[in-house]
């Protein structure tokens, strides 16, 4: 696909949206995807589990007809996936959109994944399956204030910037450095090239009004329950997996958990869903303002001209 001018910037190879969760972005994707012959590449690292189709609001099977999307319900639940994988998979599917004379269009919520591709990644070397259960073992029996200490020991540069209750967080670094010898903060600093270099795309975030963003939060959450999330939680519950998995972390799915467990009203694990979430929404805005600079900020009303703008440009250009 040629490049095309939007205002006096290049579109480029690529369109990536973002946002804060229920913002819009799928569905602004789904009308640009609709009006150039688009795919959709997913850049949530929560909807590319199979297991959590309601809970995490992935696309629907009707808006998956209409257009091809991408990275989506593609990885089970027990998998630890990473950054990494996930680029790795989606330069297959860049490269996919680009021989067929698409446009690719990137969409979600992960700032790791939009910096990744913008920007390059570290490349950490896969951590053995021992180390990895030796260190989550050590977590589950001493607690994460003494694997911190024990991190402060082996690698102090990671430990000081690192939250003392981030369990996840911990245990990774803890992992690293036990596995390669190296602080984590040694591979961040060596990493691949960005897929997607400078002026090779066009970025915006969708940035609703923090008032109405919370309503349309608190509101979906309701609809998901409705449409069965809590019966996803359940069967997901029922594998009994590692508690530190990203997938039994998404936003309502621990609350839920212990709702099933009888420690929590469904109200009640409601009211914490819609809480995580919404404080979720407001670490997007920071992230992104911070470490994206380069995305376009665009309120949902004012959506329909930026995309208005990318079409134009996609049909000059072809």
């Amino acid at each position: 696909m040629s490049e095309g001018q939007v205002s006096g910037r290049r579109v480029g190879k690529a369109v990536l949206i973002a946002g804060p969760t229920a913002s819009g972005k799928s569905a602004l994707a789904l009308e640009l995807a609709l009006a150039t012959g688009g795919i959709i590449i997913n850049a949530d690292s929560m909807q590319v589990y199979r297991d959590l189709r309601i809970i995490t609001a992935r696309p629907t099977g009707a808006d998956e007809a209409l257009v091809p999307h991408r990275l989506y319900g593609h990885v089970d639940a027990a998998v630890n996936f990473s950054a990494g994988a996930w680029v790795s998979d989606a330069a297959k599917a860049l490269e996919a959109a680009m021989a067929e004379r698409r446009l690719p269009i990137f969409v979600g919520g992960t700032g790791l994944y939009f910096k990744a591709l913008t920007a390059g990644l570290s490349v950490v070397p896969p951590i053995p399956a021992e180390v990895r259960e030796d260190v989550r073992a050590r977590l589950q029996q001493n607690g994460v204030e003494a694997l911190h200490a024990e991190l402060a020991h082996r690698d102090p540069r990671a430990a000081e910037r690192l939250n003392l209750r981030d369990r996840t967080r911990i245990a990774r670094a803890l992992e690293v450095v036990e596995a390669t010898g190296r602080s984590l903060l040694d591979w961040h600093g060596e990493g691949q090239p960005p897929l997607l270099p400078k002026d090779n795309f066009r970025a915006v975030f969708l940035a609703p009004a923090r008032d109405e963003l919370y309503a349309r939060i608190d509101a979906r959450f309701d609809a998901m329950l409705s449409a069965g999330a809590l019966r996803e939680v359940e069967r997901l519950a029922a594998r009994h997996l590692d508690p530190l998995l990203p997938a039994t972390k998404a936003h309502g799915v621990p609350a839920l958990i212990r709702h099933l467990r009888g420690e929590l009203s469904l109200e009640e694990a409601a009211t914490i869903g819609r809480a995580d979430t919404r404080h979720y929404a407001k670490r997007q805005f920071t992230w992104f303002r911070h470490q994206l600079p380069e995305f376009e900020w665009v309120k949902p009303e004012e959506a329909r001209g930026w995309l208005a703008a990318i079409v134009d440009a996609t049909r000059d250009a072809n």
